[in-house]
């Protein structure tokens, strides 16, 4: 089984990227979307987190907006939420993994890789890239964020240039849909994973 990152910074369309190789048949794991999960209304880690950072947690539904003015201010408390987040991800993932243990290969989309060191655990990386004025224009359209908000995500992300140098493929999101698609099957083909 070949086990495969994918990893980018915010708005660089790793989401989309993700869903082409869902589509090939690759079975994805979404680091962002279990995160989402075991933040959301009934999520394992609310209490938790609600116990650490008072006032977040209202009625049982975790304030997901007012918790990350908290951990973006504050790298103390980011790394306090970290420890909390971190740990049941990746049981999640060892439950991925076992669930499609006989897949030839694996993606897993995690946007912080190279931030948290967990590049050594997969065969293969693959980085999503776009031109910086592409993903500026994504990232703020959408709902809540701020170009003060934007800075200090991308404070804290390893340079894209960096992440371009350290991936074994660069998918390059800033031209057209169909030129994506052809990155992702000149992918698949050279990793032996094209159906056909």
């Amino acid at each position: 089984m070949i086990r495969i990152a994918l990893t980018g910074s915010i708005g660089m369309g790793k989401s989309t990227v993700a869903g082409m190789f869902r589509s090939a048949g690759v079975p994805v794991f979404d680091a962002d979307a279990v995160v989402r999960q075991l933040q959301g209304p009934g999520g394992e880690l609310v209490d938790r987190i609600g116990e650490h950072f008072p006032g977040t947690v209202r009625a049982g539904t975790l304030d997901r907006d007012c918790l990350a003015q908290i951990v973006l201010a504050d790298p103390a408390k980011l790394a306090v939420l970290e420890t909390i987040v971190h740990p049941a991800v990746r049981e999640w993932r060892e439950a991925f993994v076992n669930k499609h243990s006989d897949a030839p290969a694996l993606l897993f989309e995690i946007p912080l890789l190279f931030e948290t060191g967990g590049e050594k655990e997969f065969d293969k990386i693959i980085v999503v890239s776009a031109p910086a004025e592409v993903q500026r224009g994504r990232v703020l359209k959408r709902h809540g964020m701020t170009e003060a908000k934007l800075a200090s995500i991308l404070d804290r992300q390893v340079p894209d240039e960096e992440k371009r140098r350290r991936a074994d493929f660069v998918v390059e999101t800033g031209t057209d849909l169909s030129t994506t698609e052809a990155q992702v099957r000149d992918i698949l083909v050279c990793l032996d994973l094209a159906s056909g």
